[in-house]
Formats: structure tokens, sequence, C-alpha cells
């Protein structure tokens, strides 16, 4: 499995920060690549994401939720990946922390994903944790 991680100093309390975070169907407003997030029970999503020019698809299930501090979730069905979002109060506010690891079976779609994936995973957890922020601050 491929490990990618992330952090960035978001500018509200932890507690702001994770109320946002847990809305997990709203991170389709927070990121370009992200086509929808449907629920389909307690915890449990399917994601529709547009990346490397391939749509891709997966059920997800939340596997930890401890307010303000982590979030995890692992996927059930299609591209295998797990993912933790720790947070941590600062003093400009909380550090939120992405560790995403991923799985594709496929070993000529395997590196084109891990050539991509690094940037790519940085971009959008960049661009959710700024929209996120954004939202915090409206």
């Amino acid at each position: 499995m491929a490990t990618i991680e992330h952090s960035e100093i978001v500018r509200a309390s932890p507690e702001r920060v994770f109320d946002l975070l847990r809305r997990v169907e709203d991170f389709a407003d927070y990121s370009d690549l992200i086509r929808s997030i449907d629920r389909l029970g307690e915890n449990r999503y399917r994601w529709h994401v547009r990346a490397v020019g391939m749509d891709w698809a997966f059920d997800v299930e939340v596997t930890d939720i401890d307010p303000p501090t982590v979030l995890a979730w692992e996927s059930l069905e299609g591209v295998r990946n797990q993912g933790r979002y720790q947070l941590r109060a600062v003093p400009e506010g909380t550090e939120v922390s992405l560790t995403l690891s991923y799985d594709i079976r496929n070993r000529l779609m395997e590196k084109a994903v891990n050539k991509a994936a690094k940037p790519l995973v940085g971009k959008v957890s960049r661009q959710i944790l700024e929209r996120v922020e954004a939202r915090l601050n409206a």
C-alpha cells in the first residue's frame, strides 16, 4: 500500500474544524475532483471522484470518530484505501494532518496513479482545508 501524508494549519478551533470534516457528504463542496458523495447508511458513503483522467467510485465507512481529534475511514468496495484526519490545537488554530493509504491492483494503472497521487492528494487536501477554513470564517 502506498501512503501519502499532508498537514496544514486551519485558523479555527479543533472543535469547529472537526464539525465540518465530520459532515462527509459535504466534501464534494470542498474539492473540484470530488464529483459527489452519496450517503449509504450510518457512517457509510459512496464517493465519486474524477482523477488522472478517470472516474473512480468507492464505498467508504467511517471507522473511528473521536471528536475533535480523529476522523478515520476505510474503503469497503472499489479503490482500496484508508485515511485518517488527526487534529491538534496549535497557537494559530488547528493543525490538520491527513494520512491516506491506497492500493491499486492493476499494475499499469498503479504506475500512473502513483506518479500523480502524491501531488494530487496534496492538492485535494489543501483545497478541502482551504474551503473548510473559508466556510468557518464566512
